[in-house]
């Protein structure tokens, strides 16, 4: 063959051959299929690290929503039991889902009374302290918003065992059913009798208030942009003296949204100087503890470097306070003996290691 017409013959057939090999390559990555037809996820939460997907068809990463639909699909397909039990192995194995197991689990709650048609015991039957309790207060959302006397029902729904977690619970659901009206849903949690069960309804109420539910469009509608700039921890500052503790320890959890914690670390030592607006008030301490609490909530995966955070403070009470918060949410999340310990032992910073210990009831000199 004619050298040239040799040399023409080959350019046509890389030619061909090149455009074969880009129409059968691959240029998009595959999804991998995970429960209920959610795609997982590549983009790994903060503080974990991005690997394979693993056998069971999970994502290597949960995201919020690849979670969510992975239990509601388990809890369709057999009964809450399965779906919470699923949830606290996952919570366990991958500690950055705590930022939003509590969440999922109120919305468990909500479809757990609707399937049962609001039989409230058969509801709380299955086993359910995972996420700090969090399908109890969403069962307890959905039992008074389907209530048609829920001001009665508040003082009957959580007897005769009227557990902490239980009423804790009510508060959440006054706040929800109210629609984020503080005057009414305070009124509300002054009809339990006692001041100790006054105070737990407060504690779920503003909890709510601050980290509302994401199916309530109209949660943050009452904290004005107005107000919130003239008072910073608005509305704490106003609220009577028994409801002020809860209000500004909860109210971190809106600075910090507010602030994409997510993507911005540096929020959690901003919140425990933003915390200092309330020194006048007197709820600068409860603000650091609750600041503590979020930060714990939010980096179990990471919990020496949340310990730093609290570090950060200028004055020692405050380092303190956000301490205790630390310990708090680790003794929530970690319900087993030894768990305060076993915190301590991973905080580096000496003068938290030492509030850590304080906080847990723990010797001074425990190595």
């Amino acid at each position: 063959m004619h050298p040239r017409i040799f040399a023409i013959v080959t350019a046509v057939l890389l030619g061909v051959l090149g455009i074969g090999a880009v129409s059968v390559t691959r240029w998009t990555p595959e999804t991998v299929p995970v429960a209920a037809g959610v795609p997982a996820t590549t983009q790994a939460a903060p503080g974990a690290s991005p690997a394979s997907a693993p056998p069971t068809g999970d994502p290597a990463v949960w995201t919020r929503s690849t979670l969510r639909n992975k239990l509601v699909a388990e809890m369709d397909a057999t009964d809450p039991g399965v779906a919470l039990a699923d949830l606290d192995k996952i919570t366990k194995e991958k500690p950055y889902t705590v930022r939003f197991c509590h969440p999922i689990a109120h919305e468990l709650g909500h479809t757990a009374v609707k399937r049962y048609h609001e039989d409230f015991q058969k509801v709380i039957s299955f086993p359910h302290e995972t996420c700090a309790a969090g399908y109890l207060h969403g069962a307890v959302e959905e039992m008074l918003a389907a209530s048609e006397n829920p001001q009665q029902d508040i003082l009957t729904l959580c007897a005769p065992a009227n557990t902490g977690p239980c009423i804790h619970g009510v508060g959440h659901g006054i706040m929800f059913v109210t629609k984020q009206d503080i005057p009414s849903a305070r009124d509300l949690c002054s009809k339990f009798p006692s001041t100790s069960r006054r105070i737990t309804c407060s504690e779920g109420l503003f909890m709510q208030l601050f980290a509302p539910d994401e199916e309530d469009e109209k949660a943050k509608a009452n904290l004005p942009a107005d107000k919130l700039a003239a008072e910073p921890l608005y509305p704490c500052p106003e609220q009577p003296a028994l409801f002020q503790s809860a209000c500004f320890f909860y109210a971190p959890t809106l600075y910090l949204s507010s602030h994409d914690y997510a993507n911005h670390p540096e929020a959690f030592a901003g919140a425990l100087k933003w915390c200092l607006n309330a020194q006048a008030s007197g709820g600068a301490n409860d603000c650091s503890r609750g600041v503590g609490s979020r930060t714990m909530k939010y980096n179990l995966d990471r919990a020496d470097w949340a310990a730093q955070q609290c570090a950060t403070a200028a004055d020692a009470w405050q380092r303190k306070a956000c301490a205790q918060g630390l310990v708090s949410y680790w003794t929530v999340n970690y319900t087993e003996s030894g768990a305060a310990a076993k915190l301590c032992k991973q905080i580096t910073d000496k003068e938290i290691a030492g509030y850590c210990r304080s906080a847990g009831g723990l010797s001074s000199t425990l190595d």
